[in-house]
């Protein structure tokens, strides 16, 4: 089977509906939201409960740092934008120190915010954060900005090959985002329709870079809501150009394809028509992606649109419009962490988590 649908939940506990839907074999796992957060204690008690309807199901959330990190109290570290390591790359070299020790310092501090990030999620019981950000920063993106390593494709795949390696040092996968790269358009897919008018080749030779210099360390890839005319009328998310024949093929990424929210203002438009819920998750899984993200739908009239793309997923493979993929399932199982993370009041006091917080900038 294959269970491509990531849904979202409520409130601070699971209710009788959530239990119902992630026990549907096409759901495949949990994000979390702010809403979903009281203190530690009830953030682990949730997890418990979904891992209690199904042991397989993936905990996500957005929890990259900066102004994107969903839990901020209760002990968990306020870690530092993105944009702070690729600073300290690019600041002066402290007294007796050669050249390249900012780029040195820069890098063993983004495995420690790793380590730590993902420490502290996995304390809870939280599988997987969407990061790193691989976008470069071109100083147009108010949506991207601080959360950007920088503007060098090549320090920004350093930055993120150290910050993944602290990730999986705390058991914990990664995803990179947003694919090809989000950073050069000024609109916020959230709310508007990007459109990047470059050619694939400037596209390749920067903002894609990283995804093909980092193709061995990624585990999955979120490709973003924005359109690149000169290579597909779609979105990249739902172009079969993009994730088949350049992050596929072209740049040999292997791991699992993730859609961004399909909630947002620029996936409910294809080639210029409006798309339910269900048009835009079929259109994302046949281009090749392996899930999709329903966003803040169980808010919306009890989860009724949760619901709905349940049953007309349902219905699509019924009649043959769409065929569950073995490879995508086992690209999904591939992502949930090898064993229990450290248990909290450990974690405080162990000397690598303590270490790490003294890296941070």
């Amino acid at each position: 089977m294959h269970a491509p649908l990531i849904i979202d939940v409520a409130g601070l506990s699971l209710t009788a509906a959530d239990r119902t839907r992630l026990a549907h074999p096409l759901v495949g796992g949990v994000i979390l939201f702010g809403r979903n957060w009281q203190d530690r204690e009830q953030l682990t008690r949730l997890c418990r409960q979904i891992k209690a309807v199904r042991p397989d199901l993936l905990i996500a959330v957005d929890h990259e740092g900066g102004r994107v990190q969903r839990f901020r109290t209760g002990g968990f570290t306020h870690l530092p934008p993105m944009a702070a390591f690729g600073q300290l790359w690019l600041s002066a070299p402290r007294k007796g120190e050669g050249e390249g020790g900012p780029a040195l310092r820069a890098t063993n501090a983004a495995t420690a915010a790793g380590y730590v990030l993902g420490a502290e999620l996995r304390a809870c019981g939280v599988d997987l954060s969407f990061t790193p950000v691989l976008d470069l920063d071109f100083g147009e993106s108010s949506v991207i900005g601080d959360r950007s390593f920088g503007r060098d494709p090549r320090v920004v795949s350093l930055l993120a090959q150290a910050l993944m390696a602290g990730l999986r040092s705390s058991g914990m996968g990664n995803c990179g985002k947003h694919f090809p790269g989000h950073g050069f358009v000024k609109a916020d897919s959230h709310l508007a329709i990007p459109v990047d008018p470059r050619s694939l080749k400037a596209i390749l030779a920067e903002d894609a870079a990283p995804y093909g210099w980092l193709s061995a360390s990624l585990d999955a890839v979120m490709p973003a809501h924005v359109i690149y005319p000169k290579v597909d009328r779609r979105p990249a998310g739902f172009s079969a150009r993009w994730l088949h024949d350049v992050l596929r093929h072209r740049l040999g990424f292997t791991g699992a394809i993730f859609s961004d929210d399909l909630s947002m203002e620029a996936a409910r438009h294809i080639e210029g028509r409006d798309v339910s819920f269900t048009e835009a998750a079929l259109a994302a899984l046949t281009a090749g992606g392996d899930m999709v993200l329903l966003c803040n739908q169980s808010v919306v009239d009890g989860g009724a649109p949760i619901d709905e793309a349940i049953e007309a997923l349902s219905k699509a493979m019924v009649q043959g419009d769409w065929q569950p993929n073995p490879a995508s399932e086992e690209r999904r199982l591939a992502l949930l962490p090898q064993g229990k993370g450290m248990d909290w009041d450990q974690l405080m006091v162990s000397a690598r988590y303590m270490h790490a917080l003294s890296l941070l900038p």
